[in-house]
């Protein structure tokens, strides 16, 4: 979908190292993976530094949405994985 949208396939590869490729993202967007990140593993240990930061780049309503979007992001991961569903192949490949 990112791709659909325009996200360069660089940016795309550098979230599975985000830590080697701080440079490409601005601090609001690794605060928001950091909090994607923690939310996901462990919702419960989202630290007071992290939450400050959060408030600090984000207002009340963009930090709801941006948890109800992490939150739903995992329920549709967890549902597929659960029942085994594939993602759809990418348009033009098999």
């Amino acid at each position: 979908m990112a791709r659909q949208l325009g996200v360069e396939e660089e940016l795309l590869d550098a979230l599975f190292h985000i830590d080697r490729h701080r440079h490409l993202f601005s601090e609001r967007e690794l605060v928001a993976l950091s909090y994607a990140e923690i939310m996901t593993t462990s919702a419960r240990d989202i630290s007071e530094e992290l939450w400050d930061a959060l408030q600090y780049h984000f207002d009340d309503g963009e930090i709801v949405e941006i948890t109800t979007v992490i939150g739903m992001f995992n329920f549709f991961n967890r549902f597929a994985d659960a029942l085994e569903i594939d993602p759809p192949p990418q348009q033009g490949k098999k």
